[in-house]
């Protein structure tokens, strides 16, 4: 043994503990990303940001690699999306494909373990993963062709014939995660070439399968359909919530309204009311949100869709209170049934002052024309202000905004790709 070698070693092991903080750091700060990209106060400035501090513990692991991926390896055992992460991130850098193998393994455990194989993926440069892209796509494990198209998703790229072989395959089509998963990227995509893809799946008797595959001919610009997924809106099930930002765009304004009194009529949607209305925009609602508000348990998330309409912020215009209630006498202080009313999505939302609202908006509801859907402020119609308004938003707006964005420019735009919200930023 060389005396580099001896001295590498060493090196090494008197400083694990250093590598098992990168490790423990990287993991922590994407389980904290994987929550940020849907929460109202991340900017994609943010995200940067975030993304920065994940590589730099990412690259710490590297100036030890063997050492760094044993206590990977270690952590792999608790079959945690995050470690899984940290442990394929090495993996794919290191280049060694003992290693991948052992990554994607771990990955492809469970479903909930291969949300952190997935984002992996989609975070390296395409020139560590292109390669293990194409060869899952062409795998004979349909979980590997599962796992690349979910990556294809992640990254927005085009999988193109590999795609159009999934779907004429008879194992694949009989594989129902695999097969949704196909149609879901038809939309996401806009690969119109595959629109006869998505009417065979309509007729699937795989719910998960008619779901998506309604879901992607409805992107693609066959609103009519909406209509088909209705009970996905007005009952619990896993599609509700895209169902709900889907349908409440594309709807004739008085559906929708209609679909919103259906769902109204169980208290116990009162909070998917409030996210509806929100979504479809309405300014002849404004006055029930403003009432809504009042009401502590929902009071924040009401603000949140009274500025997702109006465009009007909160807090850049001083209408949040500036001492917050008490609210132990109102709300249940037991954590399970805090969780079954959502609080903890309204955590980082601020307290409206209701009644600055409703003076301001007693001011300014003339400027908002009837019949029609807003947006962050503006009107929802096809043209150049509209698109870059929205363009505007996913830049410089809150992750949530960004996300509905996302939603409202691939629907006015035919050929425009769903842009991904939790997409990894320009680092560095």
């Amino acid at each position: 043994m060389t005396t580099e070698a001896t001295s590498s070693r060493t090196l090494s092991g008197r400083y694990g503990h250093v590598h098992e903080r990168y490790a423990d750091d990287a993991t922590f700060l994407w389980l904290l990303r994987s929550l940020a990209v849907n929460q109202p106060h991340y900017t994609a400035e943010d995200l940067v940001e975030l993304d920065n501090r994940i590589d730099a513990q990412l690259d710490g692991l590297m100036t030890a690699p063997e050492e760094s991926w044993k206590i990977c390896v270690a952590a792999l055992e608790l079959q945690q999306p995050d470690a899984v992460f940290t442990a394929a991130i090495l993996a794919f850098r290191s280049l060694d494909t003992r290693y991948v193998q052992q990554a994607v393994e771990a990955g492809l455990d469970s479903g909930h373990a291969m949300r952190g194989l997935v984002a992996a993926m989609a975070w390296l440069p395409g020139r560590l993963v292109h390669s293990w892209i194409k060869k899952f796509l062409t795998s004979k494990d349909l979980n590997h062709k599962y796992l690349a198209l979910a990556v294809c998703s992640a990254r927005r790229e085009d999988p193109r014939e590999f795609l159009t072989a999934i779907l004429q395959r008879e194992d694949c089509l009989a594989h129902p995660q695999l097969y949704a998963r196909a149609l879901r990227l038809i939309g996401e995509l806009k690969r119109f070439d595959l629109l006869h893809a998505l009417r065979i799946g309509m007729e699937s008797e795989e719910k998960d399968v008619v779901f998506w595959s309604t879901w992607s001919a409805i992107l693609l610009g066959d609103k009519s359909l909406a209509a088909h997924l209705q009970s996905y809106v007005l009952t619990p099930n896993l599609h509700q919530a895209r169902a709900m930002a889907l349908c409440f765009r594309v709807l004739p304004l008085e559906a929708a309204r209609n679909w919103i009194s259906l769902l109204a009529k169980d208290p116990a949607n009162n909070r998917l009311v409030i996210t509806a209305t929100a979504i479809l925009g309405d300014p002849h609602a404004i006055n029930w949100l403003i009432a809504q508000m009042r009401i502590p348990a929902l009071t924040r998330l009401a603000g949140e869709a009274f500025t997702t309409i109006t465009g009007i912020g909160l807090q850049e215009h001083k209408l949040v209170l500036e001492e917050l209630p008490d609210l132990d006498a109102q709300l249940p202080d037991d954590g399970a049934q805090n969780e079954d009313i959502g609080l903890g999505d309204d955590e980082y939302l601020p307290f409206p002052d209701v009644n600055k609202i409703a003076a301001v908006w007693q001011k300014y509801q003339q400027r908002y024309a009837p019949a029609q859907r807003y947006f962050m402020g503006q009107i929802i119609s096809p043209g150049i202000s509209t698109s870059e308004h929205l363009r505007t938003v996913f830049s410089s707006g809150h992750q949530r905004q960004r996300q509905m964005a996302a939603q409202e420019l691939a629907l006015l735009e035919p050929a425009h790709f769903l842009l991904n919200h939790a997409a990894k930023g320009l680092t560095k």
